[in-house]
């Protein structure tokens, strides 16, 4: 018999059990069948929201020369920063909307090096001005997705996703432009610009290999429980203090033992000053992604993990914050993972999330596969997202050849 190994007092405890929960399901069933048509309805809402909205994607081509630091990026964020259009139950509920939210990308298509933001009609002005005022020499076109002809098909091609985790709590900076020295505008060959070496993996991918990274943002807002009990204390900056009082604690002698306070060390003092720094600017929600999909006879495991990983490692230091490569094709450490043929029904799903840039809103969120997203605050979306000058030097990163200017004012006419 199958259940021959189970003590009988514990056969016995699982029946009981199973007869409650029988016996309580005109309770828990109309809640569960609530709960479920309620998240259909908000995501059909919503899905209707977004028809209507629509979106665009705008490429940004570069200057050769770019002599700004990130805090220029700093400025062109800090439009980016919508908090609006959610305000009361009416609006997220009943009409579906939802925050604005932006995607900034990276790609890298056989090679080929370009930037991008995906972004609504409605806040195409802003982007646009924004970027202009603080770079006038780059060029804004709006093209057709560059997704769009690419198709998972097992027989042609092949695909390593991941998505990317804080490796310590939200309010632990990353390390930014400002620690690599940028915010005091070197000349360009005493550059050491953190994103390099994103470009420079990006530049050596080959023809037939494509590389994608989509960092998508949106307002940070305060934690709503409901609009009749008002907002909670903000979550990220409450955490924040949680980490610093953890600090403080832990730097204090027992009074009982009559001791005093030791002095902060140098890194712990460090640590408590790049706490309070880091809340101090405006905060967004991100999620980034990776993406590597490849012709199946060139497909290359290293540029995956390794590559794609290995280019976010220059942001992370001991004492602070970092990135970590996590959720989908990260899971499949062991062969027993891959029972059901997981991963091969994952790959068209990862295109579809790609393509869609739903990452808050997306109806599989909370599952396995995908991360949660996480607090950065514009210094540090700066110092992952900005516009790098000639320091990048990548044969393949295409640039204007040669800056525009006026005509003279006195030519004959």
């Amino acid at each position: 018999m199958i259940f021959g190994f189970i003590p009988p007092e514990i056969w016995d405890g699982l029946l009981l059990a199973f007869r409650y929960v029988y016996l309580a399901m005109p309770f828990w069933l109309p809640v569960a069948f609530l709960v479920a048509f309620f998240n259909a309805w908000l995501y059909y809402k919503r899905t209707k929201f977004w028809q209507k909205e629509g979106s665009v994607l705008l490429e940004i081509k570069l200057p050769r020369e770019i002599m700004k630091s990130p805090l220029a990026m700093e400025v062109v964020l800090a439009a980016f920063h919508q908090p609006g259009g959610e305000g009361t139950w009416i609006d997220r509920i009943w009409n579906g909307q939802t925050r604005g939210w932006f995607s900034l990308e990276i790609v890298s298509i056989g090679g080929n090096i370009k930037f991008f933001i995906w972004t609504k009609p409605k806040h195409r002005n802003i982007v646009e001005s924004q970027i202009y005022s603080q770079y006038p020499g780059i060029e804004i076109y709006e093209v057709e997705d560059y997704t769009k002809p690419f198709y998972y098909k097992s027989d042609l091609n092949n695909i390593w996703a991941c998505e990317f985790a804080l490796t310590k709590a939200d309010p632990y900076p990353i390390k930014t432009y400002i620690d690599y020295g940028l915010d005091k505008d070197p000349k360009e060959e005493f550059k050491v610009d953190p994103m390099t070496p994103l470009i420079e993996f990006l530049g050596s991918i080959t023809e037939g290999h494509n590389v994608w990274i989509q960092i998508l943002i949106r307002a940070h807002k305060k934690r709503r429980l409901a609009d009749v009990f008002g907002e909670k204390e903000d979550a990220w900056v409450d955490e924040a203090k949680k980490e610093k009082e953890k600090i403080l604690k832990e730097l204090k002698v027992a009074k009982e033992e009559g001791g005093f306070p030791r002095i902060p060390s140098k890194g712990e003092a460090d640590v408590i000053a790049a706490l309070e720094r880091s809340v101090s600017k405006l905060p967004f929600d991100v999620g980034i992604r990776g993406i590597y999909i490849a012709d199946k006879e060139k497909f290359n495991p290293g540029n995956g993990g390794g590559g794609i990983g290995g280019s976010f490692k220059q942001y992370g230091s001991l004492n602070l914050n970092g990135f970590k490569p996590t959720g989908w094709f990260t899971i499949f450490d062991y062969p027993w993972q891959e029972w059901w043929n997981a991963k091969e029904k994952l790959k068209p799903k990862v295109l579809e999330e790609y393509k869609l840039r739903r990452y808050f809103y997306s109806p599989w969120k909370g599952k396995k596969f995908y991360s949660k997203p996480f607090v950065l605050n514009i210094e540090e979306l700066a110092t992952i997202f900005h516009f790098p000058g000639s320091v990048a030097s990548t044969p393949t990163f295409e640039k204007i050849p040669s800056l525009k200017s006026k005509a003279p004012s006195n030519l004959p006419i």
